[in-house]
């Protein structure tokens, strides 16, 4: 890595601002042109998992339209729970956005996400010194590759976003390597602030195995050179620009590391796991099996080089809804009706087996980052030198291994069990997102040399030869023996194959093996087209049979690459899958009758429970659900779930204040037993532990009596019996403030449908704060004194104001320091100089 380092930030000219402005204008293009016309008409996108996200937040968003304050609390889920996790927005948010908005040129979603994502890709291409035809190239390797369509019509716009944020973090640490530490710190800095405010901390932590086998590779280098200093300047640097971008999300993460702990993503149920319940799935985050749910197949890995390799996807988004995607919707299947082969009977049963066939138990489609992107990556391996390739290898091999989770578990338990964090995250086939990135940044380091380097041919012919011979040999077998991917998935070969069901109907088994082995040689055939126009390409210039400029080929492969993705991600996100502007409104929001009906109580505070919809969010945009959709929710309100709500405790729901459950989506019935905000109970039980409330909760009278564990005893006190006229009852409603009246004839004990949380709640009676208890595993308790009091519940971490200021102070800082970096660049030019 001896070459003069002429980045971005080092000795800009001329001819570095042209290329760049060249590039804007073609990402922009590109990104325009990819959602056309949808992006003109402002059609919009009405994901799954953003629908979701609006239907929790509704509460929050409503309280803030009405008030203008913002509550960390929502009661419109799992009986009520922080918002952390839902509508992170603090105040510091608006001014680090102001580096999102300038990034993305005010273009709309989702056409600024693209044209982020190739623009940060083509920053990294930079620092890597790779030509800007090159780095274009790779940066439209990067952003198109299928699974970021995929995510975009999924609705993880977040992790999206963290992944567009991911790439020019690293440049920042590469230019920091190369000698301009201000300049790549403070990028560095800036884009890791973007990506952790983005918050999606499980595509941030696989970053973390790139950016360490990065770091290692540039010491490995600096022993070599002689130049431990400058590394250990830079290393110094980047810890400072790492301690900035986390304090600029101070709110954010220090919230979510500590409200993680009362989740299922990290804290355990106190809870003995109940009898036959396999232990060894326990670990101290998310059990074995939740987190190896979706695991990558071993052939499934083949669809980097052939998306259909499995099929495809399992579902189409279509105008706001997830379609299912099945064999009967597909030209094959219908050609084999018209032929005679397959009879009427058959065809109709063929809706009900899924396009995918994979190992995972549904997708939004394959993993695809090119035929071309893979042969050179594999070239890269063989002709790109130095500690850098390495550590690029290392990390493609690791996230492959990986992402087999349940397929590979010996490698994926030493993970699990040994490396921090590892074990809160779920989908582990996500984690490929390395290899999406590590494969076109290798792939372009290659090609930067073919492009480059005089007699390639001559010294490289072999590797050559032999990275696209044996992506084009793959090609060449699929398409000729596709049954070499089977025809079946695992739980389609246990429940058809294995109990003889298809052998009964051999003209749809025939069909199904047909249709299948078809979408897998049509793709085999199309990735070999695509290699072998590459291959021609790149090996007439190489080889000096084409006379023209290295910027012409390069731009030519990009077009290669552009159009082979492109028409791939059109699968998966095209004009059928936006909805009209006029017509944004969610059919699966639109209020039902049911709702309608529910919602002229004007009671201020009660709960529902939908029976059909019990672990969806829809429930949540209209009511206070006692069930609803989070992937962190809280550890002790999933206990309540498993041990009594999903047994259907009646004790339970009224204890919750279930007032209307709804019968199949359509009806909704009062429940008379519902015990409304507030009560004062005669009796309580203290108990040992955990296992001793949950099964006093199994038969008890939650009107009249009340367990908690001992470690409320002094809270609590002594509960007596309620006489004749005592009465407490709620008098003001908000998501974060809750205020009520009591009118006793002696000491009581009060309970409270409202869900106990350890922390950022306080309580106050007439205005002098008590501590807060747990009654009955989940619900709020205080001892209420002789008289008339007015009780108030307050919602305010105070981490929040202080965390604030933090974040603040920080984004100011890491804004100024680009400032002066790029002062530097721009007036204070110096010699070009030699860096490793």
């Amino acid at each position: 890595m001896n070459k003069t380092d002429k980045t971005l930030l080092g000795n800009i000219n001329l001819r570095q601002v042209l290329s760049f402005v060249v590039a804007v204008v073609i990402f922009a293009a590109i990104s325009w042109i990819y959602f056309y016309p949808n992006d003109v008409n402002g059609d919009v996108l009405q994901q799954h998992d953003v629908m979701q996200g609006i239907a929790n937040g509704q509460e929050a968003k409503a309280f803030k339209d009405a008030t203008g304050d913002v509550t960390r609390w929502t009661n419109s889920l799992f009986g009520g729970m922080p918002t952390f996790q839902i509508s992170p927005s603090y105040s510091s948010s608006p001014i680090l956005r102001i580096a999102e908005n300038v990034l993305s040129l005010g273009f709309p979603s989702p056409v600024s996400w693209i044209f982020i994502m190739m623009l940060g890709f083509f920053l990294l291409m930079l620092s890597f010194n790779v030509k800007w035809y090159l780095a274009i190239t790779g940066a439209i390797a990067y952003a198109f590759s299928s699974y970021f369509f995929i995510i975009i019509g999924a609705g993880h716009i977040w992790k999206l976003l963290t992944l567009a944020y991911i790439p020019p973090t690293i440049a920042g640490i590469v230019w920091c390597y190369r000698g301009k530490y201000l300049g790549g710190a403070a990028i560095a800095a800036l884009f890791a602030a973007l990506q952790l405010m983005s918050n999606h901390v499980q595509m941030t932590y696989y970053s973390l195995f790139i950016v360490v086998a990065l770091v290692i590779a540039f010491l490995a280098q600096a022993i070599k050179d002689k130049k431990l200093g400058q590394w250990g300047i830079a290393t110094g640097a980047l810890l400072v620009a790492g301690a900035l971008a986390i304090a600029a999300n101070a709110p954010n993460l220090y919230l979510t590391y500590k409200y993680s702990k009362e989740t299922m993503r990290g804290g355990h149920s106190e809870l003995s796991a109940p009898a036959g319940v396999d232990n060894s799935q326990k670990t101290s985050g998310l059990d074995r099996d939740y987190i190896t749910a979706w695991s990558y197949g071993k052939d499934e890995t083949l669809s980097l080089l052939v998306p259909n390799v499995k099929g495809g996807a399992s579902v189409l988004p279509q105008k706001g809804q997830m379609l299912p995607l099945t064999l009967y919707q597909t030209d094959k299947a219908e050609q084999l009706a018209q032929d005679g082969q397959i009879d009427a009977t058959s065809f109709s049963y063929l809706q009900y087996f899924p396009q995918y066939f994979g190992n995972q138990p549904m997708t939004n489609g394959p993993v695809y980052v090119g035929a071309l992107i893979v042969a050179l990556f594999l070239l890269g391996c063989a002709v790109v030198k130095g500690p850098v390739k390495w550590a690029l290898l290392t990390v493609t091999i690791l996230a492959i291994f990986l992402s087999w989770g349940h397929n590979l578990m010996w490698f994926t338990d030493i993970f699990i069990d040994h490396f921090p964090m590892y074990n809160k995250f779920r989908t582990v086939s996500s984690i490929l997102v390395i290899a999406e990135l590590t494969m076109p940044l290798l792939g372009m380091l290659a090609l930067n040399k073919a492009l480059t380097d005089d007699d390639f041919l001559s010294k490289h012919k072999v590797a050559v030869l032999t990275s696209f011979g044996t992506c084009a040999l793959i090609c060449l077998l699929l398409w000729l023996s596709p049954s070499l991917m089977g025809s079946y998935s695992a739980s389609e070969q246990e429940a058809f194959v294995n109990t003889g069901q298809l052998q009964q109907m051999p003209a749809l088994a025939a069909a199904i093996e047909a249709i299948r082995h078809s979408m897998v040689a049509s793709d085999a055939a199309r990735s070999l087209f695509v290699l072998i126009v590459g291959f021609l390409l790149i090996s007439a210039f190489i080889s000096g049979k084409l006379k023209t400029r290295p910027e012409v080929i390069g731009l030519g492969i990009a077009l290669i690459v552009l159009v082979d993705l492109f028409t791939v991600n059109k699968r998966y996100i095209n004009e059928d899958t936006f909805v009209e502007s006029d017509n944004a409104a969610p059919t699966a929001y639109t209020p039902r009758p049911v709702d309608t009906q529910i919602l002229q109580d004007t009671a201020m505070n009660y709960r529902v429970f939908d029976t059909k919809h019990f672990m969806e969010a829809m429930p949540s945009y209209f009511h206070k659900a006692v069930g609803g959709y989070h992937a962190a929710k809280l550890t002790r309100y999933n206990d309540l779930i498993e041990r009594q709500l999903g047994k259907g405790n009646p004790q339970v729901f009224n204890m919750l204040n279930t007032k209307y459950v709804i019968i199949d989506g359509n009806t909704a019935q009062v429940n008379p037993d519902a015990l409304g905000n507030a009560w004062m109970v005669d009796t309580l039980t203290i108990v040992d532990n955990a296992d001793d409330e949950m099964a006093f909760l199994n038969d008890f009278n939650p009107g009249k009596e009340a367990v908690a564990d001992k470690q409320f005893a002094s809270v609590l006190g002594d509960a007596t019996p309620v006489a004749p006229g005592d009465t407490i009852f709620e008098t003001s409603y908000a998501p974060n403030r809750l205020t009520y009246h009591s009118h006793s004839a002696g000491d009581r004990l009060a309970v409270f449908s409202e869900v106990y949380f350890p922390w950022g709640w306080t309580a106050s009676i007439d205005g002098n704060e008590v501590p807060i208890g747990r009654v009955n595993y989940v619900l709020r308790a205080l001892p209420i004194p002789t008289g008339d009091h007015t009780i108030e519940f307050t919602f305010k971490p105070t981490a929040v104001t202080s965390s604030d200021n933090i974040a603040t102070a920080s984004i100011i800082t890491i804004y100024l320091a680009l400032l002066v970096a790029l002062n530097i660049a721009i007036f204070r030019r110096k010699k070009p100089t030699t860096n490793s």
